[in-house]
């Protein structure tokens, strides 16, 4: 009786698993036909409008020339919490901007101390003509991995608000949401705020806050 209704259970998870598969299989081709019917069709362009178009892609604007103006050397006043509530860690930093590629991009290196040991970081900004938008990677020698963000620029409050993700060293395989908010407060002086996941609790709260003055 026990073997008969064992049969019988198996049989009925069988059925729902092959139900829901078919459900599964029918809401993916379902979706991939929406795509289908969304996706532009592709506009042919000619050789001339194709170099004027890169023409103007490759050009820098104002954006790039917001940045070069933050070219120099700063020192850093940075603020690091472990989590949310930690008692916060104060380190010294400087940092060296300058502009590569005939102005089209941003190479800002960053010294310090962290931990007890010296500390190396480098990231090459830009903004991105096509897309509208600012795009930033970082790398340091305190790991092996590169963080990526894209972000906006608003004029008002001058303030450049960028989001991306890093590699989580806690959960291999897996990578973790950042957001980064640099605001200018005047020519020379500058905030740089960082957003990530509290090690305890998952939610995002503010890990690190640098305060550059440009040495003069």
């Amino acid at each position: 009786m026990k073997h008969t209704i064992l049969v019988f259970c198996m049989a009925a998870i069988s059925m729902v698993a092959c139900k829901e598969g078919t459900k599964t299989e029918t809401g993916n081709k379902d979706s991939a036909t929406a795509a289908s019917k969304t996706e532009e069709a592709w506009v042919p362009i000619d050789s001339a409008t194709q170099m004027a178009k890169m023409m103007e892609y490759a050009t820098p604007g104002d954006m790039h020339k917001m940045m070069a103006s933050w070219s120099g050397n700063w020192q850093g006043e940075m603020t690091v919490w472990n989590y949310e509530g930690a008692a916060p860690q104060m380190v010294k930093t400087a940092a060296s901007n300058s502009m590569a590629m005939d102005g089209r991009y941003q190479v800002s290196r960053h010294t310090g101390n962290m931990m007890g040991m010296p500390f190396e970081g480098m990231s090459i900004m830009g903004y991105d003509n096509a897309l509208k938008k600012f795009t930033s990677s970082w790398i340091d020698n305190m790991g092996t991995g590169i963080m990526n963000t894209t972000g906006d620029w608003d004029a008002a409050s001058k303030t450049l608000t960028s989001t991306g993700s890093m590699p989580d060293v806690c959960r291999p395989g897996k990578t973790c949401s950042v957001r980064e908010v640099y605001t200018v407060v005047d020519d020379n002086t500058h905030m740089l705020t960082m957003y990530g996941p509290d090690p305890k609790t998952g939610k995002q709260f503010k890990m690190m806050e640098i305060k550059l003055t440009r040495k003069k």
